[in-house]
């Protein structure tokens, strides 16, 4: 079992820049692809942001390239979403969540653990 916990959420200007981290417990992350999904109110849940067991691969959705940066730290069990130039439409609540398979991937349905989500206000 893996459980994770995201922090560093909060209320932001539009323009300003947030650190999301997901801290694992109960097991290494070495062995996981790590993902950052997000949900607005109202909405279903969509990916973000993407990484693979070493961090040498990334994806992100469209909307969010070249603002947002995915890293990980395996040494220190944690995962990251530094998200910069934040536009009101990036509230939402952000969740992490970590796939068994090693290769980063889009698909919601490959990650079986997942935390219990920060919200992220974005004021125009």
């Amino acid at each position: 079992q893996v459980q994770l916990e995201e922090s560093g959420g909060g209320l932001v200007q539009a323009g300003g820049s947030l650190r999301l981290s997901c801290t694992a417990s109960g097991r290494t992350l070495r062995r996981y692809a790590m993902a950052w999904f997000r949900q607005a109110p109202g909405k279903e849940r969509k990916f973000v942001a993407a990484i693979n067991w070493s961090g040498g691969n990334t994806d992100y959705t469209n909307s969010v390239k070249g603002r947002f940066t995915i890293s990980r730290d395996n040494a220190k069990n944690t995962l990251y979403l530094q998200m910069n130039s934040l536009k009101p439409e990036d509230t939402a609540v952000y969740y992490c969540a970590a796939s068994p398979g090693l290769g980063a991937t889009t698909m919601e349905d490959l990650y079986d653990y997942w935390g219990q989500g920060t919200q992220v206000t974005v004021s125009s």
